[in-house]
């Protein structure tokens, strides 16, 4: 791996991390950032940055070009309505679409990658970024689970995992051993208040990486943000999957938790 690296990022927390763990570790750091999505304050903190949109792949790669780039990364959430949101049958992105099987988020970022490998790029697997971010199994914090959690997250786990596995969502929320929403387009926070809007209070929210997660396509990750919709929501508690969940702001987001009263599993 080189001295400099490539960011392409979309929205979230992980970017801002990510960034500060590469300039850490001595990288010159070049990113692009996803318009109306990428935080602004990565512009500030990069060490080149340019923005661009979904339909601007020759740009992109020109600016990544232009600044020696070889190696990259792909962090950040990109919700996956934006294909709705966008012209995509620019000259350079219509001939990707039109070889995927489908427009899973799976099949678009993995035809992203292909794009990028064709034009001389390393999409690297941005693990080595999330090493403090994952947490061990078993609770954390200091609210322990009823029996009825524990009845909800044994009944939702492996129906999550399936779901996650089909490229439908990595997120599902049950309650009472009924599935009350499945994440889809509108993005986890989303099913979360939709899940509350239909079922009320007391929601098990699960969260999972796909069985055979490649961490260069997504990464499913939970923070504050999250547990501040889960306290909106008055849920229960919130599961995610050892090793394939990175939680960000952990310290704050565990104080919340533990004085609403919910509950917070890892699980494997």
């Amino acid at each position: 791996m080189g001295s400099r690296i490539g960011l392409i990022v979309g929205g979230g927390d992980f970017p801002l991390y990510a960034l500060a763990e590469a300039k850490k570790r001595g990288f010159f750091c070049v990113v692009a950032g996803l318009r109306g999505v990428a935080e602004p304050e990565l512009e500030s903190k990069a060490d080149a940055f340019e923005w661009f949109g979904p339909e601007e792949l020759d740009k992109l790669v020109s600016f990544l070009k232009s600044r020696d780039v070889r190696d990259m990364v792909l962090v950040g959430k990109v919700e996956h309505r934006t294909i709705f949101q966008h012209d995509l049958q620019t000259e350079a992105i219509a001939p990707l679409l039109a070889r995927i099987p489908n427009q899973s988020p799976s099949s678009l970022i993995q035809a992203l990658i292909g794009y990028l490998t064709l034009q001389g790029f390393t999409v690297l697997d941005p693990t080595f970024f999330l090493a403090p971010f994952f947490c061990p199994e078993g609770l954390l914090g200091r609210v322990a689970p009823s029996e009825d959690i524990l009845n909800d997250m044994a009944f939702g786990w492996p129906l999550a995992k399936s779901l996650a596995d089909l490229d439908i969502g990595q997120t599902l929320i049950v309650k009472d051993r009924a599935v009350v929403a499945v994440e889809g387009m509108e993005g986890t926070d989303e099913a979360i208040r939709r899940g509350a809007r239909l079922a009320g209070s007391g929601l098990i929210v699960l969260k999972v990486g796909r069985t055979g997660q490649d961490m260069r396509i997504d990464v499913p990750a939970v923070g504050l943000k999250t547990m501040r919709i889960l306290v909106q929501a008055h849920a229960a508690a919130l599961v995610i999957e050892a090793g394939k969940v990175p939680f960000f702001q952990k310290d704050e987001a565990l104080a919340l938790a533990e004085a609403e009263g919910l509950v917070v599993i890892v699980k494997r």
